[in-house]
């Protein structure tokens, strides 16, 4: 019978094996990461630009008071 990767229960019980799994799907987590959120990437800190459109009609103008 084998035992599985991942599934040791003590320091002990890690193999070498074990660890360069670990290693190598810890190293897949952080590229994948720094993929998703570059180091060099500025952000603003302000909300998403949007211009408003109103519509102006110029052939009705405004009255004063």
């Amino acid at each position: 019978m084998t035992i599985q990767i991942g599934t040791a229960t003590t320091l002990k019980d890690f193999t070498h094996r074990d660890f360069l799994a670990s290693s190598a799907l810890t190293a897949a987590l952080f590229t994948a990461a720094l993929l998703l959120h570059p180091a060099g990437a500025k952000t603003d800190g302000k909300g998403p630009e949007v211009t408003a459109r109103s519509s102006v009609s110029s052939s009705s103008p405004t009255q004063r008071r």
